[in-house]
């Protein structure tokens, strides 16, 4: 992120007018953020807008024995949700929301215990407190209900989903999540940058670069420090090459969902050869280790040539499913997403793209100097067909940009942080599923008092029951894949 954030205090009564205000001007919710000073406790809503880049910080003071905010879901759906993940971890109130249950605290959680205040010590015994989750209850003639996870085959993360079904066909899916919250967040506290950086690689294992690079991103905006253009442009290539071996991994996950399995042996294939190529780049197959505080440091630069060769294997991967009709018969269609629907639940990356939207944050807030077309998308329909050609035509994409931008690195020197500029900085980045904002505070002497962390699944999770509203169940997992979210990271 280039533009860097203008911070404005309110009190609780005028952050709706305020709030309404910036979202009349085209602005979105980014991120919500809950903070204990000590002798009082803080809100912290940042907004975002595109053409030009530009952010807005929100911050509410309030009264520790009484933490009361009036809530904003009446003006955006994710101010809703990060509110009530707000009141679960840190106890602070969204008066007036409309629906005011727990979502991150499962019931067996302790009534009256925030993991993230300060002064919430060890979780007391956890047991049955507050009785079963309130699931929505669908009746009628034939209606019967499907009980999917929350353990999974695979190494995927715990989810529960709770089909209400006539027929095959799906009249309702609730989505839980949260079984595992790591506190991940408390964990950066305490910690000076440079070791918090492990936390970052790894809040969600696909998405290292991702994350590691908005968490440096807002240490150096808090340091107000410029990343030489060199290293800028090594950091977009680690963020393509992570983009190209996740997106090749889908393609063919999708087409076995549907029973083409030869072509997912065949993704599987280029999937290794990129790992190879980042491990070549890099010394680590997930690219960690690459990007740090200041800059980027590489072994070597990619062979085009063989990423060439990588998305022209890709291309006829892509085009031998779109050719079989039971492919394009599965994909077409089938479980779709409208623009509307995902303008409204706030959806990201190539989720809301395959809708119509043009929300990118390579291009909405650049790092680089170097500006590239936007990536024009040639369908939109919202279905799983067209989340696999986004993902197709970013592939495409993310080659022509390394090869750009391979070609002009040059030497990427580091210069050192030095002391902080502000105690606090945000970065902005589009990781592979859509964008990623990482908020820091700082402690006088350079140590971290506050991360917060909003991984795009946070956005997206919600349109997966909107999506699949009205299709049939064996369409479940084709569609789930389609979005592929991170429990991970959703679940910090």
């Amino acid at each position: 992120m280039t533009t860097r954030s203008a911070a404005v205090t309110v009190a609780p009564a005028v952050l709706p007018v305020e709030a309404e205000s910036l979202l009349q001007q085209g602005f979105r919710v980014a991120l919500v953020a809950a903070h204990d000073d000590g002798d009082q406790l803080r809100a912290v809503y940042l907004f975002t807008a595109a053409g030009p880049d530009r952010g807005v910080e929100l911050h509410v003071p309030l009264r520790r024995d009484k933490p009361e905010v009036p809530s904003l879901a009446a003006l955006s759906f994710p101010a809703g949700r990060f509110e009530r993940e707000m009141h679960d971890l840190f106890g602070i109130v969204p008066t007036g929301h409309p629906l005011p249950r727990r979502l991150v605290r499962h019931f067996h959680w302790p009534q009256g215990w925030h993991p993230m205040l300060t002064d919430a010590g060890e979780p007391p015994r956890f047991g049955d407190v507050d009785g079963p989750y309130p699931f929505r209850t669908v009746e009628g003639p034939g209606v019967y209900e499907i009980l999917v996870g929350p353990v999974h085959a695979g190494m995927i993360g715990p989810g529960h989903f709770r089909f209400s079904v006539v027929g095959e066909t799906i009249l309702n899916l609730k989505a839980r999540l949260w079984f595992v919250h790591r506190g991940l967040e408390k964990l950066f506290q305490g910690r000076r940058p440079e070791q918090a950086l492990e936390l970052a690689e790894r809040v969600s294992g696909d998405t290292t670069v991702g994350h590691s690079l908005a968490f440096c991103q807002a240490i150096e905006d808090a340091h107000r420090h410029d990343v030489s253009s060199a290293a800028r442009r090594i950091r977009a290539i680690l963020l393509e090459l992570e983009r190209l071996y996740n997106h090749i991994t889908d393609i063919g996950a999708l087409c076995n969902d549907v029973g083409h399995g030869i072509l997912n042996t065949h993704a599987q294939r280029v999937r290794e050869q990129l790992l190879r190529i980042n491990d070549h780049v890099t010394g680590h197959r997930l690219l960690r280790g690459a990007i740090h505080p200041g800059g980027a440091t590489i072994a070597a630069l990619p062979d085009i040539g063989q990423l060439r060769a990588v998305g022209a294997d890709i291309a006829e991967i892509v085009a031998l499913a779109l050719d079989n009709t039971v492919v394009a018969d599965r994909f077409a269609g089938t479980a779709v997403l409208t623009q509307t629907q995902a303008a409204d639940l706030g959806t990201l990356g190539y989720v809301a793209r395959a809708s119509g939207l043009t929300t990118d944050a390579r291009y909405d807030h650049p790092f680089l100097h170097e500006k590239f077309p936007r990536i024009q998308y040639t369908r939109t329909e919202g279905d799983v067909l067209s989340r696999f050609l986004v993902r197709a035509e970013e592939i495409t994409a993310s080659i022509d940009i390394i090869d750009r931008l391979a070609g002009a690195t040059g030497d990427t020197p580091c210069a050192p942080l030095g002391h902080a500029v502000s105690t606090s900085g945000v970065g902005i980045v589009e990781g592979w599923r859509g964008t990623i904002v990482h908020r820091v505070e700082l402690a006088p002497d350079g140590t971290l008092t506050r991360v917060k962390i909003v991984d795009p699944s946070f956005f997206n999770w919600p349109a997966l029951p909107v999506a699949l509203a009205d299709t049939i169940v064996p369409d479940f997992p084709l569609t789930n894949k389609s979005f592929n979210l991170s429990y991970a990271g959703n679940d910090l």
